[in-house]
C-alpha cells in the first residue's frame, strides 16, 4: 500500500474492510492487551455502519434525537460522534514508546497525514487550536467545517481507537447531536468539498440545505459529483491515507 521503503519499526496496514463497531472495538483491546515487546503496530482502515460513539468526556445534552442509530460508549477521549457509511475510520494501533512520541506528537503526525491527503484532492485543511480534527478553511483563514475527528485511548504506552475521514456520505445523523460537542458545527465531506470548492464553501452541506437552510450547492447526495471531477469514494481514498500515515509515523 505504500510506494516508499518500510523504515522505523515494522508498521502493518490492514485493508479497507466493514465491521460492526462493538466488534471492532473488542478486536482492538484484545490486540492491545495481548501486546508485546516486539508486536507490529497495525492501521485498520474501517468502514462502519450507522453508530453515533461516545468518548469519556461527552454530556447528555450534545445528543440531541439520536432515533433509531445505536449509541455506544466507548474508552476514548473526547466527546460524540457519528460513524456511517462513506466515513473512513483509520485505527492506530501504536506503540508510542517504540516510536519515541508523546500523545501530542501522535495526534500533530495523524493531523499532518489528513492533511497530507486531502491536499491529494486538492482540498486545504486546518488545524483549530484546542479541538483535535482537521477542519476546511472560511475565507478569513479561520477554521470552518469539520472535515475529520481524531479521538485516541493510550494504555500502556500504546494506542487505539484513531481518526474518522468523512468522504462521501450522508451526514444528516450529525444534526442529531452536536458534534464533539460543539453546539451548530458543521461538517462536511470530501466529495462535497471537491466539488463546491473550499473557497466557495461558507456552510457545510448536510444534503440539500446546511444547518441553517442556506443551500450550498447542488450535490445533496452521496455519490454524485460535478462534471469533470474525479470520483471520491472509500476505495481511491484510503490507499492515500494509508501512505501519509505511514510517512508520518516513521
Amino acid at each position: 500500500m505504500s510506494d516508499f521503503a518500510e523504515t522505523g519499526p515494522a508498521l502493518i496496514v490492514r485493508p479497507l474492510a466493514r465491521r460492526p463497531y462493538d466488534e471492532a472495538c473488542e478486536a482492538m483491546r484484545r490486540f492491545t492487551a495481548a501486546r508485546q515487546a516486539g508486536t507490529p503496530d497495525e492501521i485498520w482502515l474501517v468502514e462502519h455502519p450507522p453508530v453515533f460513539t461516545l468518548g469519556l468526556a461527552t454530556r447528555p445534552e450534545h445528543l440531541l434525537d439520536t432515533g433509531d442509530i445505536p449509541v455506544v460508549q466507548t474508552e476514548r477521549g473526547g466527546q460524540v460522534t457519528y460513524h456511517g457509511p462513506g466515513q473512513l475510520v483509520a485505527y492506530l494501533l501504536i506503540d508510542l514508546r517504540r516510536r519515541g512520541l508523546l500523545v501530542r506528537d501522535l495526534v500533530c503526525r495523524i493531523e499532518s497525514a489528513i492533511l497530507d491527503t486531502l491536499a491529494d484532492f486538492g482540498v486545504s485543511g486546518v488545524r483549530k487550536p484546542g479541538a483535535p480534527g482537521i477542519y476546511l478553511p472560511r475565507d478569513d483563514g479561520a477554521a470552518g467545517a469539520k472535515i475529520a475527528a481524531l479521538g485516541l485511548k493510550i494504555s500502556h504506552g500504546c494506542s487505539y481507537h484513531g481518526l474518522a475521514l468523512n468522504v462521501d456520505m450522508d451526514l444528516s445523523p450529525f444534526d442529531r447531536i452536536n458534534p464533539c460537542g460543539y453546539p451548530g458545527l458543521d461538517v462536511i465531506d470530501l466529495r462535497r468539498a471537491v466539488n463546491l470548492g473550499v473557497a466557495d464553501l461558507s456552510v457545510a452541506d448536510h444534503g440539500p440545505a446546511g444547518r441553517d437552510g442556506a443551500t450550498a450547492g447542488a450535490t445533496a447526495g452521496p455519490g454524485a459529483r460535478a462534471p469533470g471531477t474525479a470520483a471520491i469514494d472509500l476505495p481511491t481514498v484510503a490507499p492515500r491515507l494509508a501512505v501519509h500515515l505511514r510517512e508520518h509515523l516513521r
